[in-house]
């Protein structure tokens, strides 16, 4: 080993330095336990040979030290993570100490790196203050999974030479110094300083398009992009157009189709005959897979359809691996919206009638905004022989949609009714007709008829989550919820829109999506579990501080700067609250009394209006969950260590405390059903004004021949409407496979994952 030569950076050759070697991995196992130095070492040195790179040895040694994670030595994560950060700061400084914040930012901008509006903002002095305020060990604080998706997605660099150009506290410093360019100055540090600590301890998480983009000179952060499409030819094709423009910018789509009339309808009264919806729906597919939206992320949308459309049966298996390229659409996925109505057909053993929209007037519409109206017209309609329809078995209809859901893990659940009746928006102004990516926006839309359209409205939500796992007590929840609204109301105001549609609705609607995460980590710390109810009433006096506390900031924030121009348009406007609306059938298991002060609170929302038409939405925050260390989302974790794919390879991530709380934890597997995860949900959506993006689970070892009974899907189906539930995501299906492969699916890289 000692006559083995290294190449420098430089090109130089000297012999091996196995002490310097051995002080690094030293320094990197401080006050680590059960970390071997020698282990890390050893399992290094056999890779190493003569002419190595003194890169190489660094990622060996990096490399060494992620393979020896594990439940019974979890810190080899923090091991890993310190060896990685030392390699990325000599990657991108040439040295451990980063530079001054000032000289950094103007060497960034004149490389075209950094956006010119930090030097014209900020002063030389302030960007001394700034960098005083720096805590660059705070780096010492990332797992290894989170260094390398730093690394992967969201540090400024060379996504072709892969170069890396920044630290992560100098990433988090700059946000927040552009979130808060445009308050006063004597004001604005203090904000800066605030919402630095907040992220770079992991209290609040940030989504993808915020932390690879706010500081580059691209400016639209926006998580989610919710488009609707008429049934024309120029809405098709602008709605196409504004895809393009919004994949290309690190958004995840989601686009409602369900107006398009149906396969053999009439064109230019009969002079020509519709081919139906799945030539378009594969229209978008390709303009969602043109661009890779500059190697973050690949593009992806769901798309949404009414169950009781007439090609219903053709969409329901565009997912599925039968079938030939032609009649399939599985590079985006599927969501099919409910409403009391079908659900009242299947507990009846009835019928469900199709329809093509263009050929009953006035029903789409009422599918959204007028659940009595829906009801009175499709009756009518059923009983007109005139109108050309198809009747299907309420039960088969259903069993066919949770069959696809099962096979493919990517056909998704819409209640609109929920999403109208039970949300910020009053219907009867403005209908929510679609969700997003990842099922948890339900924002108001316009469809489209040219890109440049002035009267469409493309709804963008900008997301956020609190870690749950990072918080003290609830009374934390005040101030940051102030921090967070603060900064993502600026966001709307600071970033570009490439489209005048997405700027009416966000100029209009001031939309925000703040949301959770960490919140297995969060109930095995109080010791409460899914699936018994213990976690009832601590998960309802949480997300009862969570809604209050954001509503609360976005008030004064109305006070200060104005309320939203859309606020009329909203039930907060009549004093009408989530709590005010939500399914009752919630209290029959959660009898939480109310803890805070919502009488004041609605009547200064009255007199004084909102800054933000929607405050809350519960994101998947499956990648960020590895930024902050947390378990992700509301899920519960498949396996105390979870190994996940990334481009860099396989990365593995022990949940948080794991050694002091591992018999505390409920993994998902060990939860019997999904009864107590849809209570949960239920008892979250009482307090949040969109939506939740809620998985079903099923372990089919537990049923004879292993095949889980339909009977069961679709209880699980009535269930979660029962409870109020708005959206459902995944459906996951145990594989058999070992419990901490990974997590499902995996959304393509969507956006809304946060």
């Amino acid at each position: 080993m000692q006559g083995i030569m290294v190449t420098k950076r430089d090109g130089r050759q000297e012999p091996i330095d196995l002490d310097k070697i051995h002080r690094v991995i030293a320094w990197a196992a401080e006050n680590l336990s059960n970390v071997s130095v020698s282990q890390v070492e050893l399992r290094a040195h056999i890779q190493f040979f003569d002419g190595i790179r003194t890169d190489a040895i660094h990622e060996t040694l990096i490399k060494s030290a992620a393979d020896l994670i594990s439940e019974d030595a979890p810190d080899y994560q923090y091991l890993a993570a310190r060896l990685a950060i030392f390699h990325l700061r000599k990657k991108a400084f040439g040295q451990f100490e980063p530079p001054h914040l000032f000289g950094h930012v103007s060497a960034m901008v004149d490389a075209g790196r950094y956006d010119e509006h930090l030097l014209e903002d900020y002063t030389p002095e302030e960007f001394d203050q700034l960098n005083s305020y720096l805590d660059h060990w705070r780096d010492m604080n990332f797992s290894y999974a989170a260094v390398k998706q730093l690394e992967g997605k969201y540090l400024n660099q060379n996504r072709v030479t892969g170069a890396i150009y920044e630290s992560p506290q100098q990433l988090y410093m700059l946000v927040a110094a552009c979130l808060f360019s445009q308050y006063p100055r004597d004001t604005r540090l203090e904000y800066v300083k605030r919402f630095y600590d907040a992220c770079s301890t992991f209290k609040l998480s940030l989504p993808t398009p915020i932390m690879a983009g706010v500081r580059t000179p691209t400016r639209q952060f926006s998580s989610c992009v919710l488009i609707e499409c008429a049934d024309s030819l120029d809405s098709i094709n602008a709605t196409a157009g504004a895809i393009v423009k919004y994949v290309s910018q690190r958004a995840g789509i989601g686009v409602n189709m369900g107006n398009i009339r149906a396969l053999g309808s009439p064109i230019r009264g009969g002079e020509a005959y519709h081919t139906g919806m799945i030539p378009f729906v594969k229209h978008m597919q390709t303009a969602v897979k043109s661009c890779s939206q500059g190697g973050v992320r690949g593009g992806a949308a769901t798309v949404f359809y009414p169950i009781w459309h007439l090609e219903v049966e053709s969409l329901l298996v565009l997912k599925n691996n039968r079938g030939v390229e032609e009649n399939r659409a599985r590079h985006v996925d599927h969501a099919f919206q409910f409403n009391r109505l079908m659900y009242q057909r299947l507990i009846k053993g009835q019928s469900i009638t199709l329809f093509s929209p263009s050929d009953v007037p006035g029903l789409y519409k009422a599918f959204f905004d007028d659940q009595e109206e829906f009801e009175r017209l499709y009756d009518i309609y059923e009983k007109d022989e005139s109108i050309r329809k198809k009747q299907i078995k309420a039960v088969d209809l259903f069993s066919m949609f949770a069959q696809e859901r099962a096979q493919t893990g990517r056909i998704y659940l819409q209640n609109v009714d929920h999403c109208n009746t039970r949300s910020a928006f009053n219907p009867k102004k403005a209908p929510v007709r679609q969700s997003n990516l990842c099922m948890e926006i339900t924002l108001p839309t316009n469809p489209l008829y040219d890109v440049r359209d002035p009267e469409g409205e493309i709804a963008l939500c900008t997301l956020s989550a609190f870690n749950l796992g990072a918080l003290d007590n609830l009374d934390e929840l005040e101030g940051l919820a102030d921090l967070i609204v603060r900064a993502l109301d600026s966001l709307l105001t600071y970033q570009d829109y490439p489209l005048p549609a997405a700027e009416l609705g966000s100029f209009k609607r001031r939309t925000l999506g703040v949301g959770v995460t960490n919140f297995a980590y969060y109930l095995a710390k109080h010791g409460v579990r899914y699936s018994d109810g213990s976690a009832n009433g601590l998960t309802h006096r949480t997300f009862e501080a969570i809604q209050f506390y954001l509503l609360k900031a976005s008030n004064k924030l109305a006070i200060e700067q104005g309320k939203c121009p859309g606020f009329e348009d909203t039930f907060y406007s009549e004093g009408l609250m989530p709590i005010d609306t939500y399914k009752k059938d919630v209290d029959s298991y959660c009898n939480e009394p109310l803890h805070l002060d919502w009488d004041a609170l609605r009547k200064s929302i009255v007199e004084h209006g909102l800054r933000n038409s929607t405050l809350t939405a519960i994101m998947p925050c499956e990648t960020s969950s590895q930024i902050t260390n947390s378990t992700n989302g509301i899920e519960p974790p498949r396996g105390f260590v979870s190994v996940k794919a990334s481009k860099d390879g396989i990365l593995k991530q022990v949940v948080p405390e794991y050694e002091r709380l591992k018999d505390d934890y409920e993994l998902l597997w060990k939860i019997p059903n999904n009864d107590g995860y849809l209570q949960l949900v239920g008892i979250m959506q009482k307090f949040v004004d969109q939506a939740i993006s809620s998985n079903t689970n099923y372990d089919p070892s537990r049923f004879e021949g292993e095949k889980v009974p339909m009977k069961l899907l679709l209880k699980d189906l009535l269930t979660a409407y029962k409870f109020g539930v708005k959206t459902l995501y995944y459906h996951n299906t145990r594989d058999g496979a070992k419990d901490d492969q990974g997590e499902s699916g995996g959304c393509e890289g969507g956006a809304c994952k946060l």
